[in-house]
């Protein structure tokens, strides 16, 4: 199973993160979607779950939830936007946004994964995100930079 990572999205959807997309099986996003236009565009490839961020305002938005567990491959995945705000008690991978700064993290059996900003840039940070293949149970990540 392929999985995309996508965070921070701020209502720009890049052609190179449709390429990097293409293919999923289903989306994840985590949150900072900035209009909802950008859910449907990637509903578009492959199945979204999506939580909101912190500049995410409106009806749309009001609709997602701020946190999100969801078993996929037999991965117990938790959403979240501020890595802070997680509650990842039994989670194999955490997934969040908000620092725009792309990180893969191992603490314990737990996998922290922020798949950076796919969105508008910020200082020099590099604009990414992220694929989780999982297979037997098991997840790997991977960071995409365009």
């Amino acid at each position: 199973m392929q999985l995309g990572v996508i965070s921070d999205t701020h209502g720009l959807l890049r052609p190179e993160a449709l390429d990097a997309l293409a293919g999923v099986d289903r989306i994840l996003h985590a949150g900072d979607v900035g209009s909802p236009e950008i859910l449907v565009r990637l509903a578009e490839i492959a199945p979204v779950d999506a939580v909101r961020g912190n500049v995410d305002y409106g009806a749309w938005a009001d609709a997602l939830p701020e946190r999100l567990d969801v078993t996929l491959g037999g991965v117990r995945i938790h959403i979240v936007h501020i890595r802070e705000e997680a509650e990842p008690a039994g989670a194999d991978v955490v997934l969040f946004g908000h620092s725009h700064q792309p990180l893969l993290e191992q603490s314990g059996s737990t996998l922290w994964f922020n798949p950076g900003s796919a969105g508008p840039r910020r200082f020099r940070l590099p604009i990414s995100l992220g694929r989780l293949s999982i297979e037997e149970g098991r997840a790997r990540a991977e960071l995409i930079e365009f």
